[in-house]
């Protein structure tokens, strides 16, 4: 049986990998599944990459490209998320901060240098109109990292995922001045090109397994109830979430990766865009 890594953050986009795990779905097609989660999200992943820890991962749309176009060996394969993140902006709650603008000069918490968090905070700061270069990064590794650096002011604000963050918000940990969403897919599955040479037939299977289990996943019975219990969440804001959330089956169309690639370029996040072919990878 073709164990295959598989990396993801711990948060509950991914709650159908772990259900086909515990249920045996992926070994009843002859996968094994070694999970691994990423607390520092895609920076870490993209590290674990280049080190050969993992052979693929659940991973951020607008990191991957760009790690992709830094020279990472690594291919996307399907989109796993049809809708875009909602990124929080949070500050810590006693702070007095109040305004979006007020954030332009403050230094900004990321999980790690090339991750989500990161390249978020520079496409706020390009829509806001701020001085990207200016920007100043505070390497926090996690949420309860970003909890101490904005509490003890070595950071002045931190962007994550809304819905996962906001067990802190409501606890008055942080504070959510604005949400800003992608505008593109936000989750992919991507793997070592090398792998994917090599295992064509089992990643298929892989990719079959966890395609039929999102196509009915909003079935689950008692679902809402399922994921605020594992992950900290009120069921009203479990129901939101869902709401908002598509999981895919396909590969992410050409629209969508253009118009990543388009505003990372402008960015200069990447520099230049790469065509689909360095990009995707067709089963």
């Amino acid at each position: 049986m073709k164990t295959i890594r598989i990396g993801g953050v711990p948060e509950h986009f991914n709650l159908p990998w772990h259900l086909g795990m515990e249920n045996g779905d992926f070994e009843e097609n002859g996968i094994q599944v070694a999970w691994r989660d990423f607390k520092d999200g895609t920076g870490g992943m993209c590290r674990a990459f280049r080190e050969d820890q993992i052979d693929a991962a659940v991973i951020l749309t607008e990191g991957i490209i760009k790690g992709i176009s830094g020279g990472d060996k690594v291919k996307i394969v399907q989109e796993f998320i049809a809708t875009p993140l909602i990124w929080g902006i949070h500050v810590a709650a006693e702070s007095d901060f109040k305004r979006l603008d007020e954030l332009e000069h403050e230094k900004v918490a990321i999980s790690r240098p090339g991750s989500g968090s990161q390249l978020m905070a520079y496409v706020n700061a390009g829509r806001q109109g701020w001085n990207m270069r200016e920007l100043d990064f505070e390497t926090v590794i996690d949420v309860e990292g970003a909890v101490d650096a904005l509490e003890d002011g070595r950071a002045g604000y931190f962007m994550w995922e809304h819905f996962t963050t906001k067990p802190l918000v409501d606890k008055g940990i942080f504070r959510r001045l604005a949400d800003i969403p992608t505008p593109w897919p936000c989750f992919v599955i991507a793997f070592k090109e090398d792998f994917l040479k090599e295992n064509a037939a089992e990643v298929k299977k892989l990719l079959d397994t966890i395609n039929g289990i999102t196509k009915d996943f909003k079935k689950t019975p008692d679902l809402e109830n399922i994921i605020a219990e594992r992950y900290g969440q009120k069921p009203e804001d479990v129901r939101e979430w869902l709401q908002r959330t598509e999981w895919s089956q396909k590969q992410i169309g050409d629209e969508d990766l253009d118009r990543a690639q388009e505003e990372l370029k402008e960015l200069a996040l990447i520099p230049e865009k790469l065509k689909k072919e360095k990009l995707l990878y067709t089963l």
